[in-house]
């Protein structure tokens, strides 16, 4: 008997097996690889990953039942670790980097990528993540600059990694069905990255900067800066510009000097 999802889990399990097939063939997994799997339900992704026979193949599982399930199915082909993964994605540690799969729970997607995100080795730690997100959010992740989609995500990703939308996926291939689409990302994380002292810099300036996306800049850097007037002249800023144009490497000057004064 299939396990009944939970709705406060955000629990919606992918079973088009042609799907997830083509899922797995994108994190071009070897025997030599090790494979982190986020939320893996009632293991529909777990058993095509099984199929590319990695050197390990680790689950996170909040749920207790899907966690006895996945063991009972699997046995010790598969180390299952009953949970939360925002609670024990820091006690990762591996000699070499990993991969990481999921099709995240909606509630909390965006926290578990900028959970990553904000690893200081996240480059050491990991070189490949495969997420399905909700189409929306996919959306926003791989933003560019001046797009209505451009924010805080699009940013705090690409800070750190290259990311790719492979495709989307209708909610006619989840049960229970969502009343959204779908998207599979791709993302590698950069070798090269701007580092700062705090891990939580750039999300507070970009915060102050898009909570109100639709106003001119001069205001985000009145609120971070005394001689605001001064800093823009310095790193070349027009201040009738709006968030969603400045580029991510603009972004990562105002955070140095924001560190510098701070």
């Amino acid at each position: 008997m299939m396990e009944r999802p939970k709705k406060s889990l955000g629990q919606n399990f992918l079973s088009n097996k042609e799907i997830l097939s083509k899922i797995v063939s994108y994190g071009d997994i070897t025997e030599n690889d090790i494979v982190l799997e986020i939320g893996p339900g009632t293991g529909n992704l777990t058993n095509e990953l099984l199929k590319k026979n990695p050197k390990q193949l680790i689950v996170v599982e909040k749920d207790n039942e899907l966690a006895k399930m996945i063991k009972n199915n699997f046995g010790n082909r598969v180390s299952v670790i009953n949970k939360d993964i925002l609670k024990v994605f820091k006690n990762f540690r591996f000699d070499e980097p990993i991969k990481v799969f999921g099709n995240l729970p909606y509630n909390i997607s965006t926290k578990i990528l900028i959970s990553f995100i904000k690893l200081d080795d996240l480059n050491a730690m990991c070189n490949k993540f495969v997420f399905i997100f909700q189409k929306e959010v996919a959306e926003r992740i791989v933003a560019k600059q001046n797009t209505k989609d451009y924010g805080r995500l699009s940013i705090l990703t690409s800070w750190k990694m290259h990311s790719k939308k492979i495709f989307d996926i209708s909610p006619i291939n989840f049960y229970p069905k969502p009343k959204v689409w779908s998207s599979l990302i791709a993302l590698t994380p950069k070798t090269k990255i701007e580092k700062f002292k705090k891990s939580n810099t750039l999300e507070h300036v970009t915060n102050i900067f898009f909570n109100q996306r639709r106003k001119m800049i001069r205001k985000p850097m009145k609120q971070l800066f005394s001689n605001y007037e001064y800093i823009a002249s310095k790193i070349e800023l027009d201040m009738n510009l709006r968030p969603q144009n400045l580029s991510i490497n603009k972004y990562l000057e105002i955070c140095k000097i924001f560190e510098k004064l701070s």
